[in-house]
């Protein structure tokens, strides 16, 4: 399939599903991995995984381009674009997109960090361990409120 025809193919399915235009740049990106889609807030364009397409189909497509229309829409419409957003829930439902595309097949699972580092109270050596580094004069001990010292571990 083109961007040709992924831009009608979306057009199209904004006019039937929400009544309203696609006026904007759709296309497919073969750059992205872990996400089906994605919408551009600044620009407002949309792209398309097409390994999505290639491997689950059309059906399966459709609703990722209806859960980026749905971002499209409400950021348009001024009212709760993002994924959190009980406006977005409820035209996501209404429409029959998808919450979340399918993980693709050979994609890398992402390893969880290890914690690298420990954060100590200098008060009542209460240890808190971070994945990621930390200020820590922004924060005290949730114990005595005491101050904290950042250790590296390693």
């Amino acid at each position: 399939m083109s961007n040709e025809e992924l831009q009608q193919w979306i057009e199209q399915v904004s006019r039937e599903n929400f009544g309203v235009p696609f006026r904007h740049k759709a296309s497919f990106n073969s750059r992205l991995s872990t996400t089906g889609g994605r919408y551009f807030m600044k620009s407002h364009n949309i792209e398309i995984n097409p390994q999505q397409l290639i491997t689950y189909g059309r059906e399966e497509t459709e609703r990722i381009i209806k859960h980026e229309l749905c971002h499209y829409h409400l950021h348009i419409a001024r009212r709760g674009y993002k994924h959190r957003d009980a406006d977005f829930k409820n035209l996501l439902a209404q429409v029959g997109g998808s919450r979340y595309c399918q993980t693709l097949p050979g994609a890398k699972a992402r390893k969880p960090l290890p914690y690298r580092y420990k954060l100590v109270c200098t008060a009542c050596t209460e240890e808190y361990l971070r994945k990621r580094k930390v200020d820590p004069k922004r924060y005290r001990c949730g114990k005595c409120a005491g101050k904290l010292k950042l250790l590296s571990i390693e």
